[in-house]
């Protein structure tokens, strides 16, 4: 699923797919124990997806002013710069 595919999605089409590959991803899990995964590169794939489709619904709940977008973390060298002071 790519960036654009996710953007074209409604916000309840979201959940749903959030939940449908969180399914996946457990079913991988469970596969991985009982018997061999013929893909493993369908985990990091899924987890990929995943983290797509969260973003996105945070952005939009950003956009909205549900959610307040969280601050940037300071580079190491103005920490260091602040610490020397």
């Amino acid at each position: 699923m790519t960036g654009d595919e996710v953007r074209k999605l409604k916000d309840e089409e979201i959940e749903i797919e959030v939940g449908r590959l969180r399914e996946r991803l457990v079913t991988l899990r469970t596969q991985s124990v009982t018997e061999k995964v013929e893909d493993v590169s369908q985990f990091s794939k899924t987890r990929k997806d995943i983290a797509r489709l969260l973003q996105e619904r945070r952005r939009r709940d950003i956009d909205k002013g549900v959610a307040t977008p969280r601050p940037r973390r300071q580079k190491r060298q103005a920490r260091m710069e602040g610490a020397g002071a």
